[in-house]
């Protein structure tokens, strides 16, 4: 009788292929179609010079007069001018240390939050007490600051603050609504298909003004909800439906046979779901949850047209002042850099996630 030995594969079996790297003479000009993409390329490259010295060599940087701005060129003078409007709006001026800690608690939390391995409760409380303070520093009224008006907050906070506590409200909402949409009784699969549709169904700019002006006139008229809160309200709405469907294209790629095993071995429902199910799912679906956070940032500049004055918002009325020669370019252009820098921040953070997930996949 032949004996057949089954021998586990090794170490260098399980590493991925190494990656070939292909010249650059190939990738640009390595067949006609990618030549002509290459020369049409170095043509707009080239017909962009103009804008360029439009932007560096003609352009006016520091300046007292704005009548210089006149000439032709960038007049950046006038960003340096209104930096700190386009950043806090209409914020108290002498109170704009606050905003300023705000932003600084927003970065110092997230390069905290970065590595896997600081994932815990413990930064989840964290990030509750940091947005405590957040609002606290913000709304003001306690321990010698003076009380600040949601109407008079403004510029980047405003930005950060509803990107934020939209997507860290929204998520958990998603992950009911997609673990309901994947239920196996009625009630709870109907009524998160019909949330998930009918938001998504609508654009975010309908949702706003449902939000800002209809629901006032529905609610009594003892009740009153402050329009950043009802623009917060609409923004997160929006972002769990699309969160919800993201997290359940995630849900649906972990093998049903691992819930199975597990509530064979007596592990209550919700353990499997936070333990098991959960975490693979998410890990699945990085890509697109980064996108999803990537376009809710960018959204953030429609609450202009509710009245709640962002970065877009203050930018556009710096714009305005008749002392300067109508130097809108030079403002989209500097509030359009700040809203890249964000976004292409998160990209680059969730591709390292994705490919450390992977190297420790094949280990």
């Amino acid at each position: 009788m032949a004996v057949y030995a089954h021998s586990s594969p090794t170490a260098a079996e399980m590493m991925p292929p190494p990656v070939r790297r292909t010249p650059l003479r190939e990738v640009f000009f390595g067949d006609l179609f990618s030549a002509c993409l290459s020369v049409a390329a170095i043509g707009l490259l080239w017909s962009l010079l103009p804008a360029l010295n439009w932007a560096t060599l003609d352009a006016v940087w520091v300046t007292d007069d704005p009548g210089e701005c006149r000439a032709g060129g960038a007049c950046w003078a006038f960003i340096a001018d209104k930096l700190r409007f386009i950043l806090f709006g209409i914020y108290p001026p002498e109170e704009q240390w606050r905003p300023l800690l705000v932003i600084g608690l927003i970065l110092g939390m997230t390069l905290i939050s970065l590595p896997p391995k600081a994932w815990s409760t413990k930064l989840l409380a964290g990030w509750i007490a940091a947005i405590a303070a957040m609002l606290a520093l913000m709304w003001g009224g306690f321990a010698g600051m003076s009380f600040v008006p949601t109407g008079k907050w403004g510029g980047l906070p405003v930005t950060l603050l509803l990107a934020l506590l939209s997507l860290s409200l929204a998520f958990p909402l998603a992950v009911v609504l997609a673990l309901g949409r994947r239920s196996n009784r009625v009630v709870p699969r109907l009524l998160s298909v019909l949330s998930i549709e009918i938001v998504r169904g609508l654009p975010l700019v309908g949702l706003l003004f449902v939000a800002s002006i209809m629901l006032p006139l529905l609610l009594p008229q003892s009740w009153t909800i402050d329009k950043l809160g009802r623009t917060l309200a609409a923004l997160t709405i929006f972002a769990a439906a699309y969160l919800a469907e993201v997290i359940r294209g995630g849900l649906q790629g972990v093998p049903q046979g691992q819930g199975e095993a597990a509530e064979a071995l007596g592990i209550p429902r919700w353990k499997i779901v936070w333990h098991i199910i959960l975490p693979q799912a998410i890990q699945k679906v990085i890509p697109p949850l980064t996108n999803t956070a990537i376009v809710m940032v960018k959204n953030t500049s429609l609450v202009l047209i509710v009245g709640v004055f962002d970065m877009l918002s203050a930018g556009r009325s710096a714009a305005t002042d008749p002392e300067w020669p109508a130097p809108f370019a030079e403002s989209y252009i500097f509030v359009g850099a700040i809203y890249f820098l964000i976004c292409f921040g998160i990209s680059l953070y969730s591709r390292w996630l994705e490919e450390g997930i992977h190297s420790r996949e094949y280990k």
